[in-house]
């Protein structure tokens, strides 16, 4: 894709515009959102980007439209491993939940403007260093492993304090609790930062410790940055509405980091591939990216599916369970007298 600088202006600009109304509602009214709002907000911006990714169809080719569809469904999909780590953070810094939307607002931005330092470095890297793809590709497919070795285990995620956010807790005075929603705060005569930065550089930073494994797997389904940064804006603008909705969900999808792994070693083996078709091997298969898109999804949805009917079976044989030692106690009970 060869693109003119305003079209990545503009870009940006309406990404920017977009964030700056959602920013002025949720500072114009803070408050933990109903259902129904997530819903609607979750739906409004996967439109945005089912539109965009109609008109970069109509405009560019089916071929780019399809690449991006694959990374923002990739990118959406890998970004719900955030959320539990999101969950952590909230809980352990006891964020009210009123300003919760705000966090994690600023939070994503934050996350979003470190994505584009990384996609930049990686875009301009891959350009320089084809041998890059074997690297990514045998990053995606440990990771892959690493995640299924995870998933079998008890499945509790942790949150620790990463450099970037010690560095700030070490340096900068921080203040105790909260003071609404500010970010800074005068105590005792001396100007202090509150929590509320401290979170969200938490909930942006953190972020990017998962981009390590989401941007390589992008990269393994389009080579245009243009394409890796808007799927990656949209996955993330989308997220915090997200984080509201599927929040008392998360526990029910107990077969997502198996879905994840596959889709990261699926991506990791065809960057292999195309390597090693580059480099002359005729045996290496070209994987179309029709195919890809086609795989990401059919996997998510049957994880999804098997998520739930999973978690039903487990609760029906707890309710069951449940019921067998009640009846036990009463049996023993009766036979007491």
């Amino acid at each position: 894709m060869d693109l003119h600088t305003w079209v990545w202006l503009a870009t940006v600009g309406g990404f920017a515009a977009v964030v700056g109304f959602d920013f002025w509602l949720v500072a114009r009214n803070p408050r933990d959102p109903s259902f129904r709002e997530s819903l609607l907000w979750v739906l409004g911006y996967v439109s945005l980007a089912v539109v965009f990714g109609l008109g970069v169809t109509l405009l560019a080719g089916g071929r780019y439209g399809g690449e991006f569809f694959a990374g923002w469904i990739t990118e959406y999909s890998l970004s719900v491993d955030n959320l539990f780590v999101f969950v952590l953070i909230m809980s352990r810094f006891s964020v009210p939940r009123q300003y919760r939307q705000k966090v994690l607002l600023v939070g994503i931005v934050i996350a979003l403007a470190l994505r584009a330092v990384f996609i930049l470095a990686g875009a301009s890297a891959i350009a320089r260093f084809d041998w890059l793809f074997y690297v990514f590709g045998a990053f995606l497919v440990f990771t892959a492993w690493k995640l299924l070795g995870e998933s079998s285990g008890s499945g509790e995620a942790e949150f620790t304090e990463n450099a970037a956010l010690r560095v700030v807790r070490r340096v900068v005075p921080t203040s105790e609790g909260y003071h609404g929603a500010a970010v800074t705060a005068r105590v005792n005569g001396r100007r202090v930062v509150t929590p509320m930065l401290i979170v969200m550089i938490a909930v942006g930073t953190t972020d990017l410790l998962f981009a390590v494994d989401s941007i390589p797997a992008i990269f393994g389904l389009t080579k245009e940055p243009y394409l890796v940064f808007t799927a990656n804006a949209f996955a993330l603008m989308g997220l915090r509405q997200l984080f509201f909705l599927v929040g008392g969900l998360l526990d029910r999808l107990i077969y997502l980091s198996k879905g994840l792994a596959f889709v990261l070693a699926f991506i990791g083996l065809k960057l292999i591939f195309e390597a090693l078709h580059h480099h002359g091997v005729s045996w290496a298969p070209e994987v179309p990216i029709a195919v890809s898109l086609g795989v990401i999804v059919a996997t998510l949805l049957v994880t999804t599916i098997a998520s739930l009917i999973g978690t039903r079976r487990r609760e029906a044989a707890e309710l069951r369970a449940a019921e067998a030692e009640s009846e036990s106690g009463e049996a023993e009970l009766r036979s007491g007298r």
